[in-house]
C-alpha cells in the first residue's frame, strides 16, 4: 500500500494495481501539518489514478456544446516514484 501525503497533510492510500508496496511518498512536519517533503497536488492524485486504470489523463475528453473538453480539467503530473 502507498501512502501519499498531499499539501494539505491529505493521506492517500493506494494499493494493488500497479502500485508499490509497501511505500510512503512526502512527509508532514513533527506536528503533523503542512506538507513539507514530497508535496502534490491533489490533482496529481487524481492523474496518477487514471494512469493506473490505463487512461491517459490529458488525452481524455468530451465534446460539449461542440467543443472539446478534458476531463480533468486541471493539469496533474503522474506520480512516478509509486508506480511498481
Amino acid at each position: 500500500m502507498a501512502e501519499i501525503t498531499v499539501r494539505l497533510d491529505l493521506l492517500v492510500g493506494l494499493a494493488g494495481g500497479g502500485v508499490k508496496a509497501p511505500l510512503s511518498y512526502g512527509a508532514t512536519d513533527r506536528f503533523g501539518h503542512p506538507a513539507v517533503e514530497g508535496v502534490r497536488r491533489a490533482c496529481d492524485v487524481r492523474a496518477t489514478v487514471l494512469h493506473l486504470l490505463g487512461l491517459d489523463h490529458q488525452r481524455l475528453t468530451f465534446s460539449h456544446n461542440g467543443i472539446e473538453r478534458r476531463l480533468p480539467d486541471v493539469p496533474g503530473a503522474v506520480i512516478k516514484p509509486v508506480l511498481a
